[in-house]
C-alpha cells in the first residue's frame, strides 16, 4: 500500500516536471515564432529587391549610386600615374631629360626603363591589395580607403622631387601601395551598397573613372608636352594632389557597408547604413534588409575570422579562381594597348601633337563606351557581353596583326592606328567593364575584401611580365614589332575567351543568397542561366 505522502510528493515533482516541460516548449515556440519572423523579413526584402526596375532602384537609392560614385573616383589616382607614364615615354621633354639615342639618333627612353617606369606602380599595389584585406576585414571599407588616401597625399612628394628615373621608380613603387587598397575596396564596396539591378552600373563606374583618368592625363600632357622645360611633366606629376583630400573628407561622412557591419554583428548600424542608402520612399523597413543581409551570411556557418587560406578551400577556391582569372585577363585581351594608346600611335608614324589628341579621344571614346555597356550589362548579362565581347576583341587585334605586316605605307600606317583605337574602345564596351560586375558578386560575402585584394594581386602578376613583354614589342630599342603585337595578344585573348566560355558562369539578377547556393550545388557554369531557386532555399 503506497504512502500518501510519497504520493504528494511525487505528484509535486511531476508537477515541476510537467510546468518545466511547458516553459521549455513555450521557448521554443518563441525561439521559433522569432526565427520565422528573421526569416519572412528576408524573404520579403530579398523578393523587393529582385522584383526592382533599374529606373526604380535608382530612384529609391540615390545615395547609395552617389556613394559608389564616390568611391569609384579612388580609381582616377591609379588610372592617371598609370596612363602618366605611358605619356611621358612619349614626352619629347621627358625623353631629351632622361632618355638616350637610338639607332635612328632619335631620344628615346630605353625599353628597360620604360618598363620599369610602368611596373613600379603594380609591384606597390600587389603589396597595397595584399594588406587590403585585413586591413577592411578589420577596420572597414571607409578607413582602410581613407587610410590609403593620406598615405598617397605623402607619397606623391616623393614623384614631385624626384630628379632621376631611379627615383621615380621607387615613387611609383610607394604610390602603388594605396592604389593597391582603392582597386581591393571600391569593386567590392559598391557592389554591396546598392541593389541587385544597380551592381552593374555600380561596378561598372570603375573603368568609367579608369578612362576619366586617362581623360585628365591626356589633356594635360596635350596642354604642357609642347613645353621645353621641366614644367611639361612636373606640373601634370602635381596635379595629383587634387584627388586625395577632397575624396577622403566625403568618405569620412559616408556611410560604411552595412554588409561589413552585419558580418561584424552590429545590427543597429546595419540598419542605420541601410537607411541613409535609400530615399524615404523605399517601402521595405530597414530591419527586413538587415535580416536580409543575416541569412545569407548565416548560409556561411562560421564564426571564424576570414582567413586567405579559406579562398583556396572548396567551392571558395573556384570563386577565387574566378575572380583571379577575370583579373589577370584583363592583361591579356587588348588592354596594355589601351594604357599605350600615345606611345602605339606615336610608333605608327604620328607627330607627336597628333598622338596626344588622337590619346585624349580614344579616353573620351572609352567614357562613352563603358556608359554604353551599362545597359549591354544590365539587360543582356555579365557572361554574354564578356565571353563575346573577349571574342570580337580577339578578332580586331588579329587583324591589327595583319596590318602590323603588310608592307610600311601611309595607309598601314593609318590601319594600325586605327585598329589600335578601335582595340583600346571596344576593350571598354565588352570584357572592361563586364569583368568588374562579376568580381564584384562573385565571391563570399565574409571573404569579399580578401577575395578582391587577391584577385586584383593576380593581375599584377600578370601585368609586371606582360608590361616587359609589351614594351619590347613596341620599343624601338627592343624587337619593334609594332602592329604586329596584336598577334601575341589575339592568342592570349584567344585562350581568356575559351576559358570564360566553359568556367564563367551568369549572375545577372541573382542575389548573394542565390549565388551562394548555385556554388555550393556545384551548379556548371552553363546551366546558372536555366536553373531556378525557391525562394525559401538556405542550402
Amino acid at each position: 500500500m503506497s504512502n500518501p505522502a510519497d504520493n504528494k510528493e511525487t505528484g509535486g515533482v511531476a508537477e515541476v516536471e510537467k510546468v518545466a516541460t511547458h516553459v521549455d516548449n513555450s521557448a521554443d515556440l518563441d525561439s521559433n515564432a522569432k526565427l520565422s519572423a528573421y526569416k519572412a523579413g528576408a524573404i520579403e526584402a530579398e523578393n523587393a529587391e529582385l522584383n526592382m526596375g533599374v529606373l526604380e532602384a535608382v530612384r529609391l537609392y540615390p545615395m547609395a549610386s552617389l556613394w559608389a560614385f564616390i568611391m569609384s573616383c579612388t580609381i582616377i589616382m591609379e588610372s592617371y600615374c598609370v596612363f602618366l607614364m605611358g605619356a611621358f615615354v612619349a614626352m619629347d621633354q621627358f625623353k631629351k631629360e632622361y632618355g638616350v639615342k637610338d639607332h635612328e639618333g632619335k631620344d628615346q627612353i630605353e625599353a628597360s626603363w620604360q618598363s620599369a617606369l610602368q611596373m613600379g606602380g603594380p609591384l606597390g599595389a600587389i603589396i597595397g591589395v595584399c594588406i587590403a584585406g585585413p586591413i577592411t576585414s578589420r577596420i572597414g571599407y571607409r578607413w582602410a580607403t581613407i587610410l590609403g588616401l593620406m598615405v598617397l597625399n605623402a607619397f606623391i612628394f616623393v614623384f614631385y622631387f624626384a630628379n632621376s628615373l631611379a627615383v621615380m621608380f621607387v615613387s611609383q613603387l610607394l604610390e602603388g601601395v594605396p592604389w593597391g587598397i582603392f582597386i581591393a575596396n571600391a569593386p567590392a564596396y559598391c557592389s554591396e551598397i546598392v541593389p541587385i539591378k544597380l551592381r552593374a552600373p555600380a561596378t561598372q563606374m570603375l573603368q568609367m573613372f579608369w578612362a576619366i583618368g586617362a581623360i585628365i592625363v591626356g589633356g594635360v600632357c596635350y596642354v604642357y608636352e609642347g613645353k621645353m622645360d621641366p614644367s611639361a611633366y612636373r606640373i601634370p606629376i602635381a596635379l595629383q594632389w587634387m584627388f586625395p583630400t577632397p575624396l577622403a573628407i566625403l568618405l569620412y561622412i559616408a556611410p560604411e557597408s552595412p554588409w561589413w557591419l552585419v558580418r561584424k554583428g552590429r545590427l543597429e548600424e546595419a540598419a542605420v547604413a541601410v537607411r541613409r542608402l535609400g530615399s524615404k520612399a523605399v517601402a521595405t523597413p530597414a530591419e527586413e534588409t538587415v535580416a536580409m543581409m543575416r541569412r545569407v551570411i548565416e548560409l556561411e556557418k562560421t564564426d571564424k575570422e576570414p582567413s586567405i587560406l579559406e579562398l583556396f578551400r572548396g567551392t571558395d577556391l573556384y570563386r577565387t579562381l574566378i575572380v583571379c582569372g577575370v583579373y589577370a585577363a584583363q592583361n591579356l585581351t587588348g588592354n596594355l594597348i589601351a594604357n599605350q594608346a600615345v606611345y602605339f600611335f606615336r610608333q605608327a608614324g604620328m607627330d607627336s601633337n597628333t598622338a596626344f589628341a588622337l590619346g585624349l579621344i580614344t579616353s573620351a571614346l572609352q567614357t562613352i563606351f563603358v556608359m554604353l555597356s551599362w545597359i549591354l550589362t544590365t539587360y543582356m548579362g555579365r557572361r554574354t557581353i564578356y565571353v563575346w565581347g573577349s571574342l570580337i576583341n580577339v578578332c580586331f587585334l588579329v587583324a591589327l596583326g595583319i596590318a602590323g605586316s603588310v608592307e610600311e605605307t601611309k595607309s598601314a600606317q593609318l590601319a594600325m592606328a586605327s585598329l589600335g583605337l578601335i582595340v583600346s574602345v571596344g576593350f571598354t564596351l565588352g570584357p572592361a567593364p563586364a569583368s568588374w560586375v562579376i568580381i564584384g558578386e562573385t565571391s563570399a560575402i565574409r571573404l569579399r575584401p580578401l577575395t578582391t585584394g587577391i584577385g586584383r594581386g593576380a593581375y599584377y602578376v600578370v601585368n609586371i611580365p606582360c608590361i616587359f613583354l609589351a614594351t619590347y614589342m613596341l620599343n624601338s630599342t627592343g624587337v619593334d614589332l609594332g602592329g604586329k603585337c596584336g598577334y601575341v595578344w589575339g592568342a592570349t585573348g584567344f585562350v581568356c575567351f575559351v576559358v570564360a566560355y566553359f568556367y564563367l558562369p551568369e549572375m545577372k539578377g541573382r542575389s548573394y543568397r542565390e549565388i551562394d547556393i548555385l556554388f555550393k550545388r556545384k551548379v556548371p557554369a552553363r546551366q546558372w542561366k536555366q536553373t531556378v531557386l525557391d525562394i525559401n532555399d538556405d542550402e
